[in-house]
């Protein structure tokens, strides 16, 4: 017997499932409510076919818990992303009007002509990691506000206000010297103290969320963190975004995703790249900061990398642009090894790609 395949579409309220077979033809249906009962439902009707699988479309986004309690509950679990479903909806030769019905049929139909869909796993350290590190890029630009707005009342309360960063001692400090007399004066000095007050609390709870993340990351036993510039934060972004590295078959691939691979915009015999504003932007950004903090540092090899990219020829940011790539290779096959031994720990964990990678090389 073959595979039948359920695709699922997705909502807040309510989720809609329809069954394939290897033909594509319809086997059932089901909507269920989105409630605490939702998998239990969805399993009770597809026990009708033993040999099943389920395709749900954005399983890191809208169907993310169903799809990790899907996974938890030992089933087969891919991920469909909506512009798949869209495409394969759009292009249906016969009149298909557009409901969650129609929509879970393109999903599954997706997930029965691809044979690369990324698998959802059960949630690992990776998710853990994620989750503080949202938490802290939220406090940093909750941070961000209040400077700005710390510095717009000093600038109505001191003439020039105060020039460059500002820290909470700081505006204390500054604020202590002010003596207002106008009402609206007193009004500013204490809105002033309140988000100084502000200040130090987001200091105060963005210095734990650090000693969080480093606890977090030296319990993951990364080895991403050996690479020179790459801290406990980068080393939490970079692995609590990739989630499962044995998705991505190749160094290359990986690039794509981080954004540090270059787009081809050839035409004709003349071959031509440019910069990619695509993939994970949280991760491009973490490569970034440690490519800077290795040209910052002249002993490192990633300085020398760079140094003979601006002796070929490469302007600043082009020479940039390589070693972020040269980076994220490393990172890479870093995070591969460390599923590969973390898999020889554990038996019966696959790894999901078992190809060596020729693409890194030695850590920049």
């Amino acid at each position: 017997m073959s595979v039948v395949m359920i695709g699922v579409d997705p909502h807040k309220a309510s989720h809609t499932a329809v069954a394939l077979d290897d033909r594509e033809s319809a086997l059932g249906r089901v909507r269920v409510r989105a409630s605490g009962m939702q998998t239990e439902q969805l399993l009770s009707w597809a026990a009708q076919w033993p040999k099943r699988a389920w395709a749900i479309e954005g399983a890191w986004g809208l169907g993310y818990l169903l799809a990790q309690q899907l996974a938890g509950a030992g089933e087969r679990v891919v991920d469909v992303q909506p512009k798949l479903a869209a495409r394969v909806r759009l292009l249906n030769t016969s009149s298909v009007n557009k409901n969650d019905p129609n929509d879970a049929r393109s999903v599954a139909t997706v997930a029965l002509r691809s044979h690369d869909l990324p698998q959802v796993s059960v949630e690992d350290h990776a998710a853990v990691l994620k989750v503080w590190v949202r938490r802290r890029r939220d406090l940093a630009q909750a941070r961000n506000r209040i400077v700005n707005q710390l510095h717009a009342v000093l600038c109505e309360l001191v003439a020039g206000g105060f020039a460059g960063e500002i820290s909470a001692p700081q505006a204390e400090a500054l604020l202590a010297m002010i003596a207002p007399t106008s009402a609206a004066g007193l009004a500013r000095k204490a809105l002033g103290d309140e988000l100084v007050d502000d200040l130090r609390r987001l200091d105060r709870q963005s210095r734990e969320v650090h000693k969080r993340l480093a606890g977090l990351v030296a319990a993951s036993r990364t080895t991403t963190t050996e690479i020179f510039g790459v801290g406990p934060v980068v080393a939490a972004t970079v692995v609590g975004n990739t989630g499962d590295v044995t998705r991505f078959a190749t160094a290359d691939r990986f690039a794509a995703y981080t954004g540090t691979a270059p787009i081809e915009v050839s035409s004709g015999p003349q071959k031509t790249f440019r910069l990619s504003r695509r993939g994970n932007r949280q991760l491009n950004h973490a490569i970034h900061i440690a490519a800077v903090t290795q040209i910052r540092n002249r002993h490192t090899s990633g300085r020398a990398f760079y140094d003979r990219k601006i002796a070929e020829g490469k302007s600043p940011k082009m020479a940039l642009r390589a070693l972020k790539r040269r980076i994220s290779d490393t990172l890479y096959n870093a995070m591969i090894a460390d599923a590969r031994r973390a898999a020889r720990e554990e038996p019966g964990r696959a790894t999901g790609n078992d190809s060596d990678s020729s693409a890194a090389g030695s850590h920049p």
